[in-house]
């Protein structure tokens, strides 16, 4: 990358942390470095999902979201481990912090990942050698390896930095782009989920080329506003700054768990939402944010997933309106068939000096008494732990079903540590 290049515009960087969990239990523990990890909920059990794998075993076939009993049985040497969420922010703060000390434009999209602007700085005429000062530092004083995607913007920049892992540093140049991403398949590309990727196919739109090459009246019938984002980024435009401000993780916030066995059973399936009703509350609350849809996720047994929502007539924050509304969509949508993971969402999320409710007469009072109780309920749990000021349905069921610790509670659905899950 020239300098004239770097002039004519931007230069981002992509930070992706590579088998991020697996890396730092690595990092902590460096006996077992260099082995197949897999770090997964309920280790102990069969029906354990796996989170992440290190890449010694994914060359053995173990995969996210895969069963801890398939995981062992294609690498039976597989160390597996359960996820300590408080190391991996840890890693994560400091991740962020040396970012920091090279650009104040520094976005973080995810525990694992960011980007960061370089334009301005005194290395944009070398983009090439910062980032691999970064990744150098990263491994020398945290032992995490990472992949970096160099660009004029962000997806750009995030296309790049999936193209060589571990450890791979990629520069791609708009004028690049029909030669290194119009070739990949359409699934490939940033921003296109599977139901997506499936309408696009069916429309004949097989690569990034293909939709970049699309007609973009089709793509806005079919799609709206995002048909035509995706023939922008199909073609290297993507005008977003870095912003160190964006709250894009928190547009969502997020728990699930899977279950120790597949049940049916509606007292146990209610712990379980009652717990997660509670987590997601408890998060919102710190976040001081209110959510004005709540979405159900049921997966069952045969590993067929379903999401539903509901939007709300207000905006709620307190862990028995988020409850109400879980079980709402339970009661509708649930087919009867045994289930093997729960996790509920507050989406549609708002500032807390931003809600404007409409209080009813007769209720605002009762509205304001509610807040308060949850305020201090919060407030005694931070001193005093999570298992205080529980209701009696949080104790039912055995400790797997539990969502209260601080381990169990990492495990999230939308824009945080598990989203796959």
């Amino acid at each position: 990358m020239s300098r004239d290049n770097v002039k004519k515009g931007r230069v981002i960087f992509h930070i992706d942390m590579n088998s991020f969990y697996a890396s730092v239990e690595a990092a902590h523990n460096p006996k077992i470095k260099g082995k197949p990890i897999a770090i997964a909920g309920n280790p102990k059990e069969r029906r354990g999902i796996i989170v992440t794998a290190s890449y010694e075993a994914r060359a053995q076939g173990v995969k996210t979201t895969m069963p801890v009993w398939e995981a062992k049985r294609l690498c039976p040497s597989l160390l597996v481990i359960p996820p300590n969420f408080e190391r991996y922010r840890a890693a994560s703060q400091k991740l962020f912090l040396l970012l920091r000390e090279y650009s104040p434009l520094v976005e973080p999209v995810s525990i694992d990942e960011g980007y960061v602007d370089v334009t301005a700085g005194d290395h944009r005429s070398n983009p090439l050698v910062l980032a691999k000062e970064i990744q150098e530092r990263l491994l020398q004083e945290y032992d995490l390896p990472c992949s970096i995607g160099i660009a004029p913007n962000k997806f750009l920049a995030k296309m790049a930095s999936d193209m060589k892992k571990p450890l791979g540093i990629t520069v791609l140049r708009k004028r690049e782009i029909e030669q290194l991403l119009w070739p990949l398949p359409i699934s490939e590309m940033y921003g296109v989920g599977k139901k997506t990727a499936e309408k696009l196919l069916k429309l004949g739109i097989e690569t990034i080329g293909d939709l970049a090459k699309m007609d973009q009246a089709i793509l806005r019938s079919k799609f709206g506003k995002v048909g035509v984002q995706l023939f922008e980024r199909a073609n290297g435009i993507d005008t977003r700054p870095v912003d160190p401000e964006a709250v894009s993780e928190f547009k969502s916030i997020g728990n699930s768990t899977t279950l120790p066995m597949d049940t049916s059973n509606e007292t146990k399936v209610k712990t379980v939402l009652t717990n997660l009703s509670d987590s997601v509350a408890r998060r919102m609350s710190r976040k001081e944010v209110y959510a004005e849809n709540i979405q159900l996720t049921i997966r069952y047994g045969d590993r067929k997933t379903v999401t539903r929502s509901r939007k709300l007539l207000n905006p709620v924050q307190t862990q028995q309106e988020i409850f109400e509304a879980a079980m709402f969509l339970w009661r509708k949508y649930w087919n009867q068939k045994p289930v093997r993971l729960l996790g509920v969402t507050a989406q549609e999320l708002i500032e807390k000096h931003q809600v404007v409710k409409q209080l009813d007469l007769f209720s605002y009072k009762e509205d304001i008494k509610k807040d308060k109780l949850a305020e201090t309920v919060d407030e005694i749990r931070n001193k005093f732990g999570d298992s205080s000021l529980v209701k009696g349905t949080q104790l039912q069921g055995d400790r797997s079903e539990l969502i209260r610790d601080k381990q169990q509670r990492g495990t999230s659905l939308e824009k945080d540590f598990l989203r796959d899950l």
